[in-house]
């Protein structure tokens, strides 16, 4: 719902940068932070919201999704990664169409939008059919892609054409809200050819990369055994790293990699629910951080998670970390903070713009309900209060681009049961086609 001017009384606000806890007011002007302050004029404002009890915080953001897998939930479970591609997911994708990933992108957007997700990054198939529904959702996306040649001129020469007409068509689509990426799937299904025109071509555009790098340990014996090199040393040999490539995944690094990651300033997805359920492997986040690496945060698709709620992604992600280092004190509440705010938006160069309560920045805001049995009693730290206890339905209220999307956790933008229709006809389809 659209209103020129928003004032949120009242709330906890929880700033990623600073992380001073204030009960302040904020107002909204069209789509942008114009006021943070104890007491603001409500005179002429369009809509007050009334937070107390409520955590305010930057709009989440999810680093790596394939959004349009929301209709392959539960799918293939409990599987290795290698049998979940080639005997059930790529078959299933054979028959995808520019439809169904329509559908399967709206019923992901609800789910964003429910859990607080504000922005994602998307690498998938019929990517302008994608952007339709996050025009609609009234969400924030970086969109890519997902490019395999498997070394065939031909292949190469049309995935490059495809992610240049999604850039022409959608990048600044939806007043702004929409960039397009190059989305090289990973450097063993991305011929080197592939990858290097890439690398130029992003430059040409000043367009970010998305691809996936050392997900399984899979992954890296290949990439030994036909390379002689590790994913990333091969990816440093040919010049294809810079600041402006998220790395999804990075399960198995080590320190050389690691090195060569802070060398190049590369950002890092970090996906744990998918790299555990497909028993991928841990990253070794709080060593990259240690070394001043940015890492973000991803959930994956649906389809190797099972879901999108990123609360709930930032709290295995903590625990994770503290049990395989043995150390309770590594990647802290506040840490798990910003990688879900700050340091996705980061990732994805729009720092400028998102992941921090600050007066001219969008308002992609999202309010957390504490009067819920798991919120309570109070933390002593809003942080440790969210990454802890809070998960995606303790959100009460959506806001992106100043726009609300969801209030009172009810949805004013799309229309929940009429998606959960189409995309449950849609899978069905789909199942009947293989």
């Amino acid at each position: 719902m659209s209103y020129n001017t928003i004032l949120i009384k009242n709330a906890f606000i929880l700033d990623p940068i600073n992380f001073e806890e204030k009960r302040q007011s904020l107002l909204i002007k069209n789509d942008l932070i114009a006021e943070i302050s104890e007491e603001i004029d409500e005179t002429n404002v369009d809509k007050i919201i009334d937070a107390t009890g409520m955590i305010l915080l930057p709009g989440l953001i999810n680093t790596h999704t394939h959004l349009s897998m929301t209709l392959f939930r539960g799918l293939a479970d409990d599987l290795s990664l290698d049998s979940w591609l080639n005997d059930h997911i790529w078959p299933m994708e054979a028959n995808l169409n520019g439809d169904y990933c329509y559908i399967g992108a709206l019923l992901g957007a609800v789910e964003l939008i429910k859990s607080g997700t504000t922005t994602f990054s998307d690498m998938y198939f019929y990517m302008e059919d994608v952007a339709r529904a996050v025009d609609e959702a009234g969400i924030r996306a970086v969109l890519s892609y997902g490019m395999i040649d498997f070394g065939v001129a031909e292949k190469r020469e049309a995935e490059i054409k495809e992610n240049l007409e999604l850039f022409k068509n959608c990048n600044g689509m939806a007043d702004g809200r929409i960039k397009v990426f190059f989305g090289p799937h990973s450097p063993y299904t991305a011929s080197e050819e592939l990858l290097i025109k890439v690398r130029e071509l992003a430059d040409e555009y000043n367009m970010g990369i998305h691809i996936h790098v050392s997900e399984t340990q899979k992954e890296i014996n290949d990439s030994l055994e036909e390379k002689g090199l590790r994913p990333f040393e091969y990816l440093d040999k040919i010049g294809f790293l810079g600041p402006d490539v998220v790395a999804a995944h990075c399960v198995w690094l080590n320190d050389n990699e690691i090195e060569i990651i802070k060398k190049n300033n590369v950002k890092v997805s970090h996906n744990p629910c998918s790299n555990m359920k497909l028993a991928s492997g841990i990253a070794p986040v709080s060593k990259l951080i240690e070394n001043d690496i940015c890492v973000a945060i991803g959930t994956d698709g649906a389809s190797s998670n099972n879901n999108l709620d990123l609360i709930e992604e930032l709290k295995t992600a903590s625990l994770l970390q503290k049990v395989s280092t043995l150390d309770p004190k590594v990647l802290t509440s506040d840490e798990a903070i910003a990688m879900g705010t700050i340091k996705g938006a980061e990732a994805l160069g729009i720092d400028d713009e998102v992941g921090s309560i600050e007066v001219g920045k969008k308002a992609d805001i999202i309010l957390i309900d504490t009067n819920c049995a798991n919120m309570v009693p109070d933390s002593s730290s809003l942080s440790s209060n969210i990454i802890y206890s809070a998960n995606g339905s303790n959100v009460d209220t959506t806001i992106c681009n100043g726009k609300i999307l969801m209030e009172n956790k009810k949805l004013v933008v799309l229309d929940e049961q009429e998606i959960y229709e189409k995309a449950r006809k849609a899978i069905k389809e789909l199942k009947e086609a293989i």
